[in-house]
């Protein structure tokens, strides 16, 4: 049986096939297309055609039909002059996976793979072929909406790069996502693997069975978009072992009455200068400052800069000295590096052992903006600004 044509095996499976219509394309073409539809949203959805999951019990029947589908459509010389303008992914032209003979499936799969419906009340007109999606394949797609490319990801690019440097840095916690949790504009997530960013939520509406919901434009840190639905975020959030919510930075107190585990009684914020020989460094040395804390002195920090790689290997210079109280050390270094991670020092250099060796701390900034940040540390409104290493400057 698996050698049946299309027309032989609907013709098997005693179904007419209907004559082809004179002008336009006949129901058999609109057939084919609308069921390699189905397959790029899948290879969409995945990034990868669909395959033979017999050997996967948790393997979906739809990506099974699916294949079944795409093995036959790469058979028909007809499907291949007809889908050549949807074929972007090439799926035709790749070798097939392993076939999977139709007498395999149960009746009611097979029918829906041809696009027969298999419901009782359509069965006194099973002559008439249709393309019939179920309510779960309707489902799946409106889970999966279409993801372009993002036209002005450009404007997004840099809030992703700062959420996952805040992140890293301990400014943002990743929350696990809790059943009907809220979906606010603005929000960041974590949802299969990837950032995404609620950059529009429409106007709310009731959903037949009276839940809230509402059409969202959800930026994705991959450069793509998507126009989900608000419930079909929060259940691809809540079904993802790994989807998050991403809180919002929170410097956390940095002066304060109770002491904390990390907190210094007395400290310093120190900026130094490289006198290293490094090209790059001798070019931008007014530029180029590394910031610390320490509790104890700067002098006796810097003592033996020239045999240490976080020194360049070089012998340092203080250019600033800002002295504080009960300040916490890991908040502070933190802050510094939210606020000035876009313009670390990238710079390799190789340690006494030879050893690769990329210091951290060290950023290219003016030494007035850093006098600056520390007097907005002071006032507590460091949060409320960024760094723009266009104009450097701190912009509110």
């Amino acid at each position: 049986m698996a050698d049946l044509d299309d027309d032989e095996l609907l013709q098997a499976l005693g179904v007419e096939v209907a004559p082809i219509k004179a002008g336009g394309r006949t129901p058999r073409e609109e057939r084919i297309i609308a069921g390699f539809e189905d397959i790029l949203r899948f290879h969409e959805a995945h990034g990868r055609a669909p395959q033979h999951c017999q050997s996967n019990e948790n393997g979906d029947i739809f990506e099974r039909l699916y294949a079944v589908r795409l093995d036959q459509l790469r058979k028909l010389p007809e499907a291949r002059a007809l889908l050549v303008e949807l074929d972007k992914p090439g799926l035709l032209s790749e070798a097939p996976a392993t076939p999977v003979d139709v007498d395999e499936l149960a009746e009611d799969d097979l029918l829906a793979e041809l696009g027969v419906s298999s419901d009782p009340s359509d069965q006194a007109d099973i002559t008439v072929l249709r393309h019939v999606r179920s309510h779960a394949d309707r489902q799946i797609a409106e889970e999966i909406a279409d993801r372009t490319p993002c036209e002005d990801f450009d404007k997004f690019q840099p809030l992703f790069e700062r959420a996952e440097r805040e992140l890293n840095d301990g400014l943002r916690k990743a929350i696990l996502f809790k059943g009907e949790a809220s979906v606010e504009q603005g929000n960041l997530f974590i949802v299969g693997g990837q950032f995404a960013y609620v950059a529009d939520k429409g106007e709310e509406f009731q959903t037949s069975s009276g839940q809230p919901d509402a059409r969202l434009r959800l930026i994705y840190g991959n450069g793509t978009e998507s126009n989900l639905l608000m419930r079909s975020l929060q259940k691809a959030l809540t079904k993802d072992i790994n989807g998050r919510r991403l809180s919002d930075p929170d410097a956390g107190p940095l002066f304060g009455d109770t002491a904390e585990p990390d907190d210094i009684a007395t400290g310093t914020i120190y900026v130094l200068r490289s006198l290293s020989k490094h090209p790059f460094v001798s070019e931008h040395r007014m530029l180029i400052h590394k910031i610390g804390v320490t509790g104890g002195k700067v002098q006796t920090r810097i003592a033996d800069a020239e045999n240490q790689a976080t020194y360049l290997l070089a012998p340092v210079e203080i250019v600033a000295e800002y002295k504080l109280h009960s300040l916490s050390r890991v908040k502070m270094e933190n802050i510094f590096h939210r606020l000035f991670g876009a313009v670390q020092l990238d710079l390799t250099i190789e340690d006494r052992f030879g050893k690769p060796v990329k210091p951290r701390e060290w950023f290219v900034v003016p030494l007035h903006v850093i006098d600056e940040a520390v007097q907005r540390i002071r006032d507590g409104t460091i949060t409320e600004f960024v760094y723009d290493p266009h104009t450097a400057r701190l912009e509110g």
